[in-house]
């Protein structure tokens, strides 16, 4: 089939390309490197069924394909607070546009949603029959609420128009690709601990979340794509539940770092606790996670480790100015995705 994957370059996108170029699909990878890099996707650049289309979601497109994965968001309170309103767009005018082109051309779609819709949970654990508890006017709101909305479109199509829609809920999910600088706790605690710095923490770290390694989510995806008439949302993560202090202690252990603490408030709207309720897919899919995440961790140090070098020698070759090696720099990322917004806002009819 011909498979498209908006945010294809980003951290999960890239791994869903490689997979699904290994099982033969001709692969459309749509990125606008807001936070996708090509780094991730550049061992697929010679591939004759891979193509890669530099485009942002927020504005229309027509492509002849048979899937469509909309993975296109900034996933993580760094870049998706930077400019949230293009973050609430990139959820709802995305998706929305996606949803157009998989009612253009008969194909299905599967939106990558997020366990941050049921907010700071009043059930433990979260399974998709909760409708959450989120702040609709807080700091995380432009995600939260943005990728609620994307749900609501994906039912209303399939309601009204019969597009055949998917909606994946997945939850923190770790490995390779990560980037740096993301601020989500796997790799600023890897980050922190190569480099010989504190952890930080925030809160006294009894807060939960469940970490699922990113090959496991990737078998869920494409499961849950290939399931017949499967609309509802469905749970993609590792029920194993941790402590954030307990993952602190199991990074700076397989780092063979020191364990040094520094604490810091915790911020507004962080859940306290995150754990999925997997019963769904375990049921209709035949899935679960077979990774721990002691082995997941394991794969996934190396390549900070190797990155994390690579943006050293980048760095003294630049004469001090920090630039990850293969990439644009974040802050030059940013502003583009900053200008972008502007000009599409004054220049939109």
């Amino acid at each position: 089939m011909k498979v498209l994957v908006t945010g294809g370059a980003g951290f999960i996108g890239s791994h869903l390309c490689e997979r699904l170029i290994s099982e033969g699909h001709e692969v459309v990878c749509l990125d606008n490197f807001f936070t996708g890099r090509r780094d991730n996707i550049r061992h697929l650049l010679d591939c004759a069924r891979f193509e890669l289309l530099r485009h942002d979601v927020c504005e229309p497109l027509l492509l002849e394909v048979d899937q469509i994965y909309n993975l296109a968001c900034p996933a993580s309170p760094v870049h998706y607070q930077y400019n949230p309103i293009k973050t609430v767009k990139s959820n709802v005018m995305g998706t929305l546009n996606m949803l157009v082109l998989a009612r253009r051309v008969g194909a299905r779609i599967l939106q990558a949603s997020t366990s941050e819709v049921y907010g700071e949970p009043y059930v433990h654990p979260q399974h998709e029959g909760y409708w959450g508890n989120v702040n609709p006017i807080g700091l995380r709101s432009c995600y939260d609420e943005g990728k609620r909305v994307a749900e609501t479109l994906m039912m209303d199509y399939h309601r009204q128009n019969k597009v055949d829609t998917r909606i994946a809920r997945i939850f923190n999910t770790y490995g390779p690709r990560m980037a740096e600088s993301d601020g989500r706790v796997v790799s600023n605690f890897i980050v922190q601990a190569l480099r010989g710095q504190p952890l930080t923490l925030y809160g006294d770290g009894s807060q939960t979340r469940s970490f699922c390694y990113v090959d496991d989510l990737v078998e869920g995806l494409i499961r849950l794509m290939h399931a017949d008439g499967l609309h509802d949302p469905v749970n993609l993560g590792n029920p194993g539940e941790f402590s954030i202090r307990q993952l602190a202690e199991a990074i700076a252990g397989l780092c063979h770092a020191e364990l040094l603490i520094q604490y810091h408030p915790l911020p507004q709207d962080d859940p306290t606790q995150r754990c999925p309720d997997i019963a769904r897919a375990g049921e209709l899919l035949g899935w679960q996670p077979t990774v721990a995440l002691r082995d997941g961790l394991e794969r996934t140090v190396p390549y900070f480790s190797e990155r994390l070098k690579r943006c050293s020698a980048h760095h003294a070759k630049h004469n001090g100015r920090l630039v990850p090696a293969g990439d644009i720099p974040f802050v030059e990322r940013r502003r583009a995705y900053s200008e972008a917004a502007h000009w599409t806002d004054r220049h939109r009819s």
